[in-house]
């Protein structure tokens, strides 16, 4: 059997390369993909060149080991079903559906503890969203959103549209969400956003007035990826407001605006990133809880409704062009692989 694997060649260019079927080791198991979910975030800085060359791919994920160069294997959301074992593997896991931090590619040998099963009620494109709804369960766990609060979703992509999902289960005083994209707005509502505006038709101070009779927002994240999108943040944050980061800019910089508002109205920058769990949580808190809750939020959203493509992995390189070039007309883009029906 023949492996097709997603390569990032260089800055805007994707090969499908072929080769052999990996053999396993004794204490792996082979893993026959299904659908891989490409992350509109991340990938599309390593897409476009924008990754610091001198950082490591991810020091988190083993498959994602190395420096960050040209050529490379890149993505972390795969569901796939075990279809070989080795001898030193519980017979268990042959024929389960997993979820693996892998690349893209058609088949892959890795260790159990490297493998997610996936719950049998969960559909498998629901599951390829676990990474970005445990980050989504992770930017609201460092937002701490309180009853009453006035809360603002800054970027309404994947992460944006499920950290907006979550936080509409919360009793707030109200809920905004700013994109540009008229698809992403209305999806925000579905997600049960309060209201949704494009900041760029939206004046700030319009925005400041529907917020608790202009005394700003309590919390803001800001997961647009855009750096700039940190100054309309802190323009729309209230007194001692809290601004939660979960975009990663990569070598993209913008001028901070630290005077004034900053200063005066004591506000808070949190950095919030899913690959460790908030120092003041891990005495509760381990990555199976968080994984637990994920879970149970994805059987809450469903969020498989935010796929607008399905594409073949033979098509990657056009699935990367269309993110990065009509952004406007994708949210979650799906590679699928032929060998399993979707159930």
């Amino acid at each position: 059997m023949k492996r097709l694997s997603v390569l990032f060649t260089a800055p805007r260019r994707i090969d499908v390369v072929e080769d052999t079927t990996p053999d396993i080791r004794p204490d792996q198991a082979l893993v026959q993909s299904i659908v891989s979910a490409i992350s509109a975030g991340t990938e599309m800085l390593f897409y476009r060149g924008q990754v610091p060359p001198e950082m490591e791919v991810d020091t988190s994920i083993a498959a994602l080991a190395g420096q960050t160069r040209y050529p490379l294997k890149y993505g972390y959301a795969v569901v796939g079903e075990v279809i070989a074992v080795g001898a030193n593997v519980d017979p268990v896991w042959q024929g389960r559906r997993v979820f693996a931090f892998h690349p893209h590619e058609s088949c892959f040998a890795a260790a159990p503890s490297e493998l997610i099963p996936v719950p049998r009620d969960i559909n498998a494109e629901d599951a390829a969203f676990l990474p970005n709804m445990e980050t989504a369960v992770n930017l609201v766990m460092d937002g701490r959103p309180m009853l009453g609060e006035q809360v603002v979703v800054i970027g309404q992509g994947v992460v944006g549209l499920l950290t907006t999902g979550l936080l509409a289960q919360f009793p707030l005083g109200q809920l905004i969400a700013l994109d540009r994209f008229p698809l992403r707005l209305e999806m925000a509502r579905a997600f049960g956003a309060h209201a949704a505006f494009d900041p760029a038709t939206q004046p700030e101070h319009a925005l400041r007035s529907t917020l608790a009779q202009g005394r700003g927002a309590d919390v803001i994240f800001e997961l647009s990826g855009n750096p700039g999108a940190l100054n309309h943040a802190i323009a729309l944050a209230g007194y001692s407001g809290r601004i939660v980061v979960g975009s990663w800019y990569g070598q993209k910089q913008a001028p901070l605006d630290l005077g004034g508002r900053f200063h005066r109205q004591r506000l808070q920058i949190i950095s919030s990133q899913v690959s460790t769990i908030a120092p003041e949580w891990t005495g509760r808190w381990d990555k199976a809880r968080r994984f637990a809750v994920a879970w149970d939020m994805i059987r809450r959203l469903q969020p498989r409704r935010l796929v607008t493509h399905r594409m073949a992995v033979t098509e990657a390189a056009q699935a990367y062009a269309l993110l990065d070039r009509q952004p406007e007309q994708a949210l979650q883009i799906v590679l699928t692989y032929t060998r399993f029906p979707e159930s």
